[in-house]
């Protein structure tokens, strides 16, 4: 699928989300769907800065409290930290009237994301090279070396000013002419630039984009693990003014989990929603698309080629699966 394609298949998903869905539901309204989410980023995002807790690990963290297996305590404080932070993030998902003077984000907002990502590990391994006030919500205070791909921060004195230059462009998103996730491909990789704190800066950034893309009425974006390395080369070839490939990567994540998690669980059993948001672990998208080409499951095929069916016709269609084997 196209860059361009991607682009028109979230805005249709979101339109649908919006229109026929009754639109992105809040925290408080759909605790389950936003709970899904809230553990698949805190694996996902620290998993891609050096984190090596497994899914389960994740979830039996966050859901029981539990440090299972014999990983350094650091690394669950990191997963800890991570996800206070993205449920305070999550829990200003549309609600506008939240932000008072219609700002989608502020300096103080960027220190306390900063500061409650960072202070579980920081309390039991603070970052080496930090002085005195350096910690988490402080900005650095000395310079550091270039990125590998040759962008160099700027000097800890213009740390702030840039930072709220940053957050000036942050407030253009609703005006660029440019499709949305082009502007928010763009202020990610811009924080990532500044660099504003001594570590952390990009579970930072990662929260902070998603904080954006709740305010504006989005999913968030979720990074898989398994994209680190295509992800890390998008950000290098924003750094180098192409900013194309990380708002197609930002774009296809937020499309992901509005059609894996939001639509299956706002959609009820009769309503036609994308097959992609019909696929489980015993039935793949794929094989989905399959049965409904070859007329086996019930389906429509819209204009745009998308195939669409239902949780009930999906299920009659597995349980004729099952009646077939068992007369086999």
């Amino acid at each position: 699928m196209s860059r361009q394609a991607v682009y028109r298949s979230l805005d249709e998903a979101i339109s649908e989300v919006r229109d026929q869905l009754g639109g992105l539901p809040s925290p408080a309204e759909a605790r389950a769907i936003w709970d899904e989410l809230w553990v698949h980023d805190a694996h996902n995002s620290t998993a891609i800065e050096g984190n090596t807790l497994v899914l389960r690990e994740v979830q039996q963290l966050l859901h029981e409290g539990r440090a299972v297996g014999d990983r350094q305590l650091a690394e669950y404080m990191e997963v800890k930290g991570y996800a206070d932070a993205a449920r305070w993030v999550y829990s200003q998902a549309v609600v506008p009237d939240l932000l008072g003077d219609g700002e989608l984000l502020t300096i103080t907002e960027v220190r306390y994301v900063h500061r409650m990502a960072m202070t579980p590990v920081w309390d039991v391994a603070p970052h080496p090279d930090a002085g005195p006030h350096e910690g988490p919500g402080n900005f650095r205070r000395h310079d550091i070396h270039s990125f590998p791909g040759g962008m160099k921060p700027p000097s800890h004195a213009l740390v702030e000013p840039r930072l709220r230059d940053w957050l000036d462009s942050v407030e253009a998103v609703r005006a660029s002419a440019a499709h949305p996730m082009e502007a928010i491909a763009a202020i990610h990789a811009a924080f990532e630039q500044v660099h504003p704190f001594i570590d952390g800066n990009g579970r930072t950034g990662r929260l902070l984009m998603n904080l954006i893309l709740c305010r504006l009425g989005y999913a968030p974006a979720i990074i898989q693990k398994r994209e680190r390395e295509r992800y890390l080369r998008a950000l290098r070839q924003a750094d180098a003014g192409n900013h194309g490939p990380l708002a197609e990567q930002i774009a296809r994540a937020v499309l992901d989990n509005i059609l894996r998690f939001v639509v299956p669980a706002l959609a009820g059993p009769e309503r036609l929603v994308p097959l992609a948001s019909l696929a489980t672990p015993e039935v793949s998208h794929l094989a989905l698309r399959n049965a409904a080409q070859r007329g086996r499951l019930k389906a429509q095929r819209a204009e745009n080629g998308q195939w669409r069916s239902s949780r009930a016709w999906v299920d009659e269609y597995i349980a004729s699966k099952y009646r077939s084997a068992a007369r086999g």
